[in-house]
């Protein structure tokens, strides 16, 4: 069972557990971020989900596919560590991830 630390728009960090074969997006809203809005229910159709991913964990993502990227690029926020975090599936080898809840567009 994975653990994410999820930091805030305000900076407060929460590590929260999550299920192996969720996404960042499922284990962030079922533990009550409410910022983060993830309004296409994780389909990749907006960027509601957006979060920055801690660097160290760049090389255990999924590749970023063409969807994704276009929409990161309608972000006014988007940086080289942007994801969309129902992009990212959980598993044993993203234990520790931290993420950080992009500002809103």
């Amino acid at each position: 069972m994975p653990n994410i630390i999820v930091v805030d728009r305000e900076g407060n960090e929460k590590t929260v557990e999550a299920d192996d074969g969720l996404t960042v997006m499922e284990a962030i809203r079922d533990n009550g971020f409410d910022e983060l809005l993830a309004l296409c229910g994780g389909c990749c159709s907006c960027a509601t989900c957006h979060v920055y991913v801690d660097p160290a964990f760049a090389a255990k993502l999924p590749e970023l596919s063409e969807d994704e990227d276009d929409l990161l690029d309608s972000s006014d926020h988007r940086n080289e560590t942007s994801r969309l975090s129902c992009q990212i599936p959980l598993n044993a080898d993203l234990d520790g991830i931290k993420v950080t809840i992009a500002p809103e567009d």
